[in-house]
């Protein structure tokens, strides 16, 4: 929300530097992104006087000028000058005050003043009209001033059109504060100031009813909850009044003519997005017009103000002509087929409140935000349509030259009423930590526009909240208006009373927090991707919906594409690293712990279980001159799964091939599933192809994803003690060959088991297969192991008995012999 010093001054008073109000607004909870000077761009813009006006010698419509600025121009000697300006315009004469824009000027729209030739003739600068000044948009000739305008004068110190603006981000539970009077009301609380708003009243309604030219009917009141309509008559299109221009610029639109310029100066004056309709294009029946404000129909078609067509559907609110043609998209844009035109005498004025959660859906759907649609959603004060209306009825009556119709037609079936709060004066001091007297407390609440009656005793408050601050609604709210008026800065810092305990994290927390640490000591980085998920997510990625219960749908997504709640973190790792790839950054390696949301059929509240899943892509660093980097792989992913597996001390770690049909999201023979102690954790594996294609990736990923609560009830906190060795060991090599279909594990299971207590390791480090030295369908598997004994040294013959013992138990349980 752009606020104007000078327009916001009228209503209440200001400090002289309007650093001091940033200050006390960002105190107070408004963020203020930046202070602008408006008016300082027109640096070089003075007040010129046209000393003579010849034709142009090579031109049937331009003309050669000598325009004296005072003393801001010289010649050789430093006497003032006049300086030659090639004009177009028509509608000035010797001797006029004109605004000119010299060599160096920067004029809105970025338009940059330099000496020129235009027809072969010099020019030095340029004789102005409003629209090129941003001042309005009459750009029929060049802007006249009076005659005692002070030649040489800057135009900015002449006009008074310098103004600082505050940029202010507004919170969305405020929607008060898109308004000038809203913010007049905020600013005169923060600063405890009196605020003096004077509202444009209508001089004289004349003519016919309003309700005897129209009709308005509500068909679906969840859309519409009131809408009021006022008719104007004998407008004259034209530009706007200088002050109603220079208010409009300043807070952020551009003028077009004073019907538009008054209901956007109305918008922003009170909030209330407003519509007009050529009242002439709405087709008549019995005498009247019939406005009906109705659902879409599914595949309807609108053209609107932007000239786009729209293609409508039922979720969405549309005003009709007479219940049949769309003439606006409702709270969002009005359409082309009643625009006000030069050709427009009477206007149908709305002033209405539509549904906030439909806007929003709408103008996210279409991707059409307006400013209008910003307030709507955000939600507007149904009670104040009413006078609105009448507001900008009477700036009509005076800017546009219209005669304004008697009364006005309301319909209101949703009247909304305001909220009525108890408040506690010792709840407030003792939530806020801090001595605020209940004078004080009444005090600021009426500042904000509660009325407050103070209960027998005078201990407790009943409030009543204005129906234009829809945030207030309990008694928490209430005193954190209090406080942030007050002063949180003021409030004393103590520490917490706290008895028989001391503050620290739990077990599982520190556990949590020891999976994170753990993944950054691999080399991962975490990343936090958003729980709503795009619907069809799961899909997309090929992820099985087996065990992951049914979608929750957002009943008011913040994007129209994010309509569901996550069932898997991989989606949104998937997407970082299609992000990261198409940013030319070729290694990622990201980790996130966070929540899934299972939904049931016939449950209200769906499970939310935490995982922790991971992604790799790409190398562990990047090639130097010295050091090549492999790419990153299955075993990769499994070495981080395992070391994290270590760092929770869970024991009884094993990892079981996938079967493809319950992961299609990974690739067959490179994917297996982790258990410990029989409990299955999650999975570890590659991507497939099909999956990460539809994320438009087209490197190999690694991914993995573990139950946190699994991870944590799992966990040890403390391994049974183990004695340094002291006695030496005696390793032995064992080189087996088996059938292929024969595993690693399945392999080094059967090791563990025949070696018996001796056998300290068993170590894998070979594979190798040929068709002739080991055979066809075979492979060899090379193992160091190792033997030791805890209590003597062991000799060469117990280690031989022993190995002699393992490789008979082993070849005779898998078929295997040994490689020779």
């Amino acid at each position: 929300m752009r606020i104007s010093y000078e327009w916001l001054g009228s209503m209440v008073d200001l400090p002289d530097d309007p650093k001091v109000l940033y200050t006390e607004l960002i105190r107070t909870g408004t963020e203020v992104e930046t202070i602008e000077r408006v008016g300082a761009d027109l640096e070089h813009v003075v007040v010129g006087q046209v000393l003579s006006k010849k034709p142009h010698p090579d031109s049937d419509h331009m003309w050669l000028c000598q325009v004296s600025v005072g003393d801001k121009n010289v010649d050789e000697n430093g006497d003032p000058a006049p300086l030659q300006i090639v004009c177009g315009a028509q509608n000035f004469n010797e001797g006029d005050k004109i605004v000119v824009a010299m060599i160096g000027a920067v004029l809105p729209g970025d338009l940059k003043i330099k000496k020129s030739k235009l027809r072969g003739v010099e020019s030095c600068g340029m004789n102005c009209s409003e629209r090129e000044l941003g001042l309005g948009g009459d750009h029929s000739g060049i802007m006249i001033l009076p005659e005692d305008a002070p030649v040489g004068m800057p135009f900015t110190d002449y006009r008074g059109t310098s103004d600082t603006v505050l940029d202010c981000e507004i919170t969305p539970n405020r929607p008060d504060c898109l308004s000038y009077v809203g913010m007049a009301t905020e600013v005169g609380a923060v600063l405890d100031e009196d605020t003096h708003i004077e509202l444009p009243a209508i001089q004289r309604e004349e003519g016919p009813k309003s309700a005897d030219l129209v009709d308005v009917k509500i068909a679906d009141t969840s859309l519409c909850s009131r809408y009021v309509a006022r008719v104007v008559r004998g407008v004259k299109i034209g530009p706007s009044p200088e002050w109603l221009a220079r208010r409009v610029i300043a807070a952020g639109s551009r003028p077009i003519n004073n019907v538009v310029d008054v209901t956007n100066y109305v918008m922003y004056l009170t909030g209330q997005p407003l519509h007009a309709f050529d009242l002439g294009k709405l087709s008549e029946r019995d005498g009247r017009r019939h406005i009906v404000v109705r659902a879409a129909r599914e595949g309807e078609q609108l053209t609107t103000l932007d000239g786009q067509q729209r293609t409508l559907t039922s979720d969405m609110a549309v005003i009709t002509d007479d219940g049949e043609r769309a003439v606006a998209l409702a709270g969002v844009m009005g359409g082309l087929n009643s625009e006000i035109d030069d050709t427009t005498v009477d206007v149908l004025l709305e002033s209405a409140c539509f549904d906030k959660s439909h806007i929003s859906r709408t103008s996210r759907n279409l991707n059409l935000m307006s400013e209008a649609s910003i307030r709507f959603e955000r939600q507007v004060d149904a009670a104040n349509c009413e006078e609105v209306a009448d507001i900008a009825a009477a700036l009509f009556e005076s800017c546009c030259g219209a005669t304004v119709c008697r009364g006005r037609v309301d319909e209101y079936p949703v009247p909304v009423k305001a909220v009525r709060i108890a408040l506690r004066g010792e709840r407030v001091r003792s939530m806020c930590g801090a001595p605020i007297t209940n004078d004080k407390i009444s005090h600021l609440l009426e500042r904000l526009g509660c009325a407050v009656v103070a209960q027998k005793g005078g201990n407790d408050f009943e409030v009543v909240a204005p129906t234009s601050r829809p945030d207030l609604t309990r008694e928490a709210d209430l005193i954190e208006e209090v406080l942030r008026l007050w002063g949180m800065d003021r409030v004393e810092p103590t520490l917490p009373a706290a008895k028989n305990h001391h503050g620290g994290l739990t077990v599982d927390q520190q556990r949590t927090q020891l999976i994170g640490r753990t993944l950054r000591a691999c080399g991962l980085s975490e990343t936090f991707t958003y729980c709503f998920a795009e619907d069809g997510d799961l899909e997309r990625a090929n992820i099985s919906e087996t065990g992951r219960g049914v979608p929750v749908r957002i009943k008011n997504p913040l994007l129209a594409n994010n309509s569901e709640m996550r069932r898997s973190i991989l989606p949104g790792l998937l997407r970082s690293v299609a992000y990261n790839l198409d940013h030319g950054v070729p290694n990622v390696a990201l980790y996130e712990q966070g929540r899934v949301f299972f939904g049931h059929e016939k449950r209200t509240l769906p499970d939310e279980p935490r995982y922790v899943a991971g992604v790799l892509c790409g190398a562990w660093g990047l090639d130097g001159w010295n050091e090549r980097h492999q790419p990153l792989d299955f075993f990769d992913a499994k070495g981080v799964v395992e070391r994290l597996l270590a760092a929770l001390r869970i024991t009884k770690v094993r990892f079981k091939v996938a079967d493809a049909s319950e992961y299609p999201w990974l690739q067959p023979g490179r994917a297996a599933e982790v258990y410990a102690g029989g409990e299955l954790l999650g999975w570890v594996g590659n991507v497939h192809p099909t999956s990460l294609a539809n994320f438009g990736i087209d490197e190999d990923v690694v991914a993995f994803e573990l139950s946190e609560a699994h991870l944590l009830r799992l966990a040890a906190r403390e391994l049974p003690y183990q004695d340094v060795p002291t006695l030496p060991a005696i390793t032995h090599d064992l080189a087996i060959v088996v059938d292929e279909d024969v595993t690693c594990e399945m392999l080094t299971q059967r090791i563990t088991s025949a070696g018996g207590k001796l056998l300290e390791s068993a170590r894998l480090f070979d594979v190798y297969r040929d068709p002739v030295r080991v055979g066809l369908g075979k492979k060899s598997m090379a193992f160091q192991l190792t033997y030791r004994a805890n209590d003597h040294t062991l000799t060469s013959e117990e280690v031989e008995r022993a190995h002699e013992k393992l490789v008979k138990k082993v070849c005779r349980s898998t078929g295997g012999e040994v490689r020779g």
